[in-house]
């Protein structure tokens, strides 16, 4: 089976300053494709283009909690001096991002965005929910709204969610993750609908236990909500994973390569586990 390259190509990466977004980044620029790369923190993120191979990627340091309304400011005000410079900073880079896409046909986009907190689904707070659902549903359905005319006009579209297992099954004390990445599903699912008929592909990944900063955290929490240790917690976790390992970043951009790669042009509207067998089928 031969390599696809993606030479030509250009890419929106979202959550790319580390992690398995950076791996993605990294991955889809080795293949040819200039990347266009979102994370909230610009020092991470600066660092995060240093690593790239390849010329011509750009960084746009944006918090997607905030997408959804900073667009709606764009589209109907402008900002006067004494706006608070923060929103001031957002819609300067927004405007940037804008132009850019606009500037060439962005054909490939990468939705991911740092999962919800851990904790009990009952005793979260409404705050959370809302906050996860504009990093996430908002955010992505933002950000394809901005991207489908080319891709359509083009009639070539490549979109991946990254999700997790709990769309098949829902982890234990990721109440609010659960429910958002659920929505996430069912949106890209309607999503793959509505986009098939312009040869635009929606597809899922949908990592298991993979060593990043995020499951660092979820280990330690894990530890002290069990009051055990964080290598007690580790063990337990790869005990139930056949292949007796976490991922590593790169083994999920892999499949996320394959799924906008033509190799996967007939694949669409799917959730995709990369979790070594974890996942029970349903």
């Amino acid at each position: 089976m031969t390599t696809t390259n993606l030479s030509g190509k250009r890419a929106l990466v979202c959550g790319a300053s580390q992690g398995i977004g950076l791996a993605i980044a990294k991955r889809l620029a080795s293949e040819g494709s200039q990347v266009l790369l979102l994370a909230r923190t610009a020092d991470k993120l600066a660092e995060a283009l240093k690593s790239l191979p390849g010329h011509g990627h750009l960084l746009f340091p944006m918090d997607l909690q905030f997408l959804a309304e900073d667009l709606a400011a764009v589209k109907t005000t402008e900002l006067t001096g004494n706006s608070p410079k923060d929103s001031q900073l957002r819609l300067a880079i927004l405007r940037n991002l804008l132009s850019e896409i606009q500037s060439a046909p962005v054909e490939i986009l990468i939705n991911n965005a740092g999962g919800p907190a851990a904790g009990s689904l009952l005793e979260s707070q409404v705050q959370g929910f809302a906050t996860g659902f504009s990093s996430h549903v908002l955010a992505s359905h933002c950000l394809l709204q901005l991207l489908a005319p080319a891709m359509k006009q083009s009639g070539y579209g490549r979109v991946v969610n990254i999700i997790s297992t709990s769309v098949k099954t829902p982890i234990v004390n990721l109440g609010v993750s659960n429910t958002i990445r659920g929505a996430m599903a069912s949106w890209s699912k309607s999503m793959a609908n509505e986009l098939g008929p312009f040869g635009i592909t929606v597809n899922n990944v949908l990592p298991g236990y993979t060593i990043t900063p995020r499951m660092e955290n979820l280990r330690k929490n894990s530890a002290v909500s069990t009051r055990t240790s964080e290598p007690e917690v580790e063990e337990s976790w790869k005990k139930q994973i056949p292949l007796r390992r976490f991922a590593r970043a790169e083994e999920i951009a892999n499949a996320v390569y394959f799924l906008v790669s033509d190799q996967a042009s007939y694949i669409s509207g799917i959730n995709l586990p990369v979790d070594g067998g974890r996942t029970p089928t349903l």
